[in-house]
Order: C-alpha cells, then structure tokens, then sequence
C-alpha cells in the first residue's frame, strides 16, 4: 500500500480553497501553510501565462526528513504516509534542512515541526484528505497508488506525469500532470521578497524576531518592482491602480508563494561547529605530537590541551541546546534516538568525548598511568568524529547542494587541527615557549592552511553540478557574501597566516597573531558555510 497525490494543472483554477481547507481542518496558524499554491506569471503584456502548482509534502518513500530526524518525531506509516508526532520533536529544524520541497516549518505556537500528513486521521476512518474534498475542480486525486482499480493509479498509467526534483532520489508520492517547468523548478522562475498577490508576514515560528526588519508593505513590493523595470518612483499612494501585466518582465516570475522561512540554522549553528573545531583540535594536536613522536610533550602542554578541550566542548553543548526551538527536549536526542540521524551520533560522539578527556584528566591526576595509553586512542576515536560528524549531518540535509560536498569532511577535519594548533600556539602566553613544540606547530598549521587553500580552490573553481549549487557558490564568491569570504576567510584567515608563520622565526607574537587571524578567518568561512545554502529558495 502507498498512498500519493496527483495534481491535476489542467484544472487547477487556483481559487486556494485546498489551502484553507487544510487550515481549517489542522488549525494551522497565520504565517504558514501545509498546502499552499504557487502562482507563477510568464510573459509580458499582452501576451501572458498564470500557471498554479498545489503545492505539499511529497510523502517521499525515501524520505530524508526521517532519516535526519534525531527523535522519530518523523515517522512513515505502513500505508506510506509520512506522519509526525509533535511531542516527540526538540525543534531542531533538521527536516526543514532535509526537505528539499520546503514542506515543513516550525508552528509558531507549539515550537515544533508540522506539515501535510494526508490527513492521516481522516484517512483511518476511510475518508479522503480535506483538500480532496473541497477543491472545486477535482484537481486533487489521492489514494492507494499499488491499488490498480484506484482513479490515482489509473491516472499514473494514463498520463504522462512529472515530479518535482526527482533529482535528489526521494521517490516522490506526489505527481503533476500537465506542470509547467516554471512553476514547480524553483529555479525557473525569478522570485522577489514580496509579492502583489498576497502581502504575508515574513518571518514566523523561531524566526519571528526578524519579522519586523523583513515585512513588506504593498508600497515596498511595487517599488521593488519599479526599481527592477528601472521605473523607480519615490512615493506611491495608489498600488492598487496599477495592473500586474504593467510590471512583468519576459521571463517567468513567481507572485505569490509561501513566505521564506529565513536561516534555520543561524549563528549558534556556524559557532558550535566552530568551538567543537576547537574542542577536538586542542586534543588532537597533542595526540598527534604523543602516538607519532612528532614533539615532546610537556605535562602542562596534555593539561592545557584537557583544559581547553573540555572549556570548548561545555560552549559547544550550550550552543547546541540554544539553538533548539524546545530546548527542554533536548536529551531526547540521548533518551529516544533515531540511529540513522547523525545528530544523534554526533551527540553521543561528543558525550564519548567528554567522557573520555575527563577520565584522562582523572588519570593524569591520580597517577593511574597504566590506562592512559588505551584512554588517549579512544578519546582521539572520539575527538575525530566529534570534529567530522557534522559534515554527514549536512549531507543528510538534501534541500542544501553545497552541504552535499564529499569534501566537507576533509574540511572539517582540517579546521580541526588549523584550530587546534592556532589555540596552542596562543596557550604559550600562558606556558611558557618551548623551541622543539612550536616548530611542530608551525609546520602543522602551515601544511593545514596550505591543504586548505587547495581544497577551497577545488570548490570555487570546479564546474558545479546544479544550478542551485551554482548560486549558492556565487553569492559567496561574488554576491553578499564576496567580501566576508575572498577578504575575511581566504586572505585574512588563510594566506596572511601562512605569511606570518613563515617568516615569524619564532616569534610568539607573530605566531599569536597568525593564529588569531586563523581562528577568526576559519569563523568566517563556517558562518558562510553554513547561511549561503539556506539563502537558496527551495518551492
């Protein structure tokens, strides 16, 4: 059994009754929607198209909103509907992450995940979703796909259909017949932050502080509009006057669609995977100096390295809970883990972590020698998925093209040690120098930089497989974020810290300064890392 939509465009009139419907029968607040139709305008006067998509969760059969959720507060049926349990949820918007449809968001008002469920409940009691009912037209089919005497699965074997990104390998349970390109590729169609058609509120659920800085007025969108016909007028006191055809360009522009769900993941994302860099890394470094033989190893140099690690990891765990939306929930992740989620191994990595450097610092101060050998290997196990795990919870994230790179492990990884090293050589202030450990650091940090110059290089400038991912790479290297990544990340962070640590002589000011410039330049490119990709609209 496996239940799915077909959308029919060629008699979607796009009257929104589904989108009420749903409101109605889930109580959905003001400022989000389960279902929702998009509205795409192509052409220009007179000689112009609306095309409508319904569109909703595609009640995927590979679903990575349940693959990526920590708690199995995302769930699919035996009849294949993709349902959710909001007590089980911790807020911590990895499905929205996951999704790449942008089928999910926070519901302001329980701090948790929802989105289209098929009307699960109605479905039990042998009725259809709501929307099936209501839409006026019977542009809405649902119902058993397996089942051949089904009107859904007849439809599938008479018509020809189209899905939307099929591309990233979901199984989509919801098909469009007769869909034109421009309405469900969001790529297609050009997109402004307002639009004539529906003035909603930006910014709801756990973004709803920005709301007041994101709002637009019908005033705002029309100069947008002016601005971009290059019309521009200063005031306008009558939008109503002016028809839509007035303002179209040649290519296909989106009006009216849900509103942009904003930075899911925002700072407190970008600086935990920057503190646990630092975490791992002040492990790691000397680990590596102790199994390989690469430096002596000053008792104080293991205590500093204990120090900073377990100082880091405590903000890392901090950050992690702040940026739940049900903070309170959050040793759901440890209690009722969902195995597949990276998130929870991610967790309990930094909980083996944890319990593996307090054990060492127990050992160191007892004397307990004969354990510490054994308890530096597993905790180096540790440190190594603790510095590494977030890249898979990226990947995991399939709505975002560039966290897809099979790179960003290495990166991660790399940064690790560029933080490990940087904090190290800082740590001397307070240790006192020693000649033969910070020639290991330098070297270490000069080969980590030079390592991770190429790699960026190898992602800025080889060809991009989509065109999101072309985006997104543009707005970093050319775009809003052009400045913060060639100046403050590759130059300041990258090339100016390698300058310093070859010419430095061992200076420990110049080496501090280098590893400042290092920490804070690594900040910068983790912030755009992590934001670019979401700046990208999925529906």
């Amino acid at each position: 059994m496996q239940y799915g939509f077909i959308i029919d465009n060629r008699k979607c009139i796009g009257c929104h009754a589904c989108t009420t419907a749903c409101k109605s029968e889930h109580d959905v607040p003001v400022g989000v929607n389960r279902t929702w139709v998009k509205q795409v305008e192509q052409g220009s006067f007179p000689d112009v198209k609306r095309h409508f998509s319904v569109l909703r969760c595609n009640h995927c059969t590979d679903a990575p909103c349940v693959t990526i959720c920590p708690t199995e507060a995302l769930y699919v049926r035996n009849d294949g509907i993709v349902d959710f349990d909001k007590d089980r949820c911790i807020g911590c918007k990895s499905c929205m992450q996951a999704c790449p449809y942008d089928a999910l968001y926070i519901d302001p008002e329980t701090n948790t995940a929802a989105k289209c469920n098929y009307c699960a409940h109605r479905i039990d009691v042998g009725l259809e979703p709501a929307c099936v009912n209501v839409c006026p037209e019977e542009a809405i089919i649902s119902g058993d796909m397996d089942d051949p005497t089904s009107k859904i699965s007849k439809l599938l074997k008479e018509q020809s259909t189209k899905m939307r990104k099929p591309e990233k390998l979901t199984q989509p349970n919801l098909f469009y017949i007769a869909a034109e390109e421009v309405s469900i590729v969001p790529e297609a169609a050009s997109r402004t932050e307002g639009s004539l058609w529906g003035s909603q509120s930006l910014g709801v659920g756990h973004y709803a502080k920005e709301a007041e800085k994101l709002a637009f007025t019908n005033k705002d969108v029309l100069n947008e509009y002016f601005k971009q016909y290059g019309e521009v007028e200063e005031k306008i006191d009558a939008p109503q006057k002016l028809k839509s055809v007035e303002l179209l360009m040649d290519q296909a522009k989106s009006v009216y669609d849900t509103p942009d769900k904003g930075i899911l993941w925002g700072k407190e994302v970008s600086m935990y995977v920057w503190t646990k860099a630092i975490a791992a890394g002040a492990f790691l470094i000397p680990f590596l100096a102790w199994a390989f033989n690469l430096a002596p190893i000053r008792s104080d140099f293991l205590w500093a390295g204990l120090i900073v690690s377990l100082i880091f990891l405590a903000i890392t765990g901090v950050l992690l809970v702040m940026d739940l939306d049900q903070p309170k929930r959050f040793l759901y992740v440890l209690l009722r883990p969902q195995w597949k989620s990276w998130l929870v191994k991610g967790a309990y990595a930094i909980t083996g972590f944890g319990a593996g450097i307090s054990l060492l610092a127990a050992a160191k101060f007892f004397g307990w020698e004969g354990i510490i050998p054994i308890t530096m290997y597993v905790t180096a196990a540790f440190a190594v998925v603790v510095a590494v795990y977030t890249a898979f919870l990226f990947a995991q994230s399939k709505a975002r093209e560039l966290w897809q790179s099979p790179l960003l492990a290495v990166h991660m990884l790399l940064h690790c040690i560029m933080a490990g090293g940087a904090a190290f050589i800082i740590v001397q202030w307070f240790l006192g120098t020693d000649d033969s450990w910070m020639l290991f650091l330098r070297k270490t940090l000069i080969t980590a930089l030079i390592i991770n110059l190429m790699l960026i290089a190898y992602e800025v400038f080889s060809k991009h497989s989509s065109k999101e991912l072309q985006l997104t790479m543009d707005s970093i290297t050319k775009g809003r974020y052009k400045n913060s990544f060639l100046i403050g990340s590759v130059i300041f962070g990258n090339i100016i810290p390698i300058s310093l640590l070859i010419l430095s002589s061992g200076s420990t000011l110049v080496l501090s300064a280098a590893s400042i410039a290092i920490l804070i330049g690594m900040y910068l490119h983790e912030h755009i890392w992590v934001e670019a990709p979401q700046r990208i609209h999925l529906s």
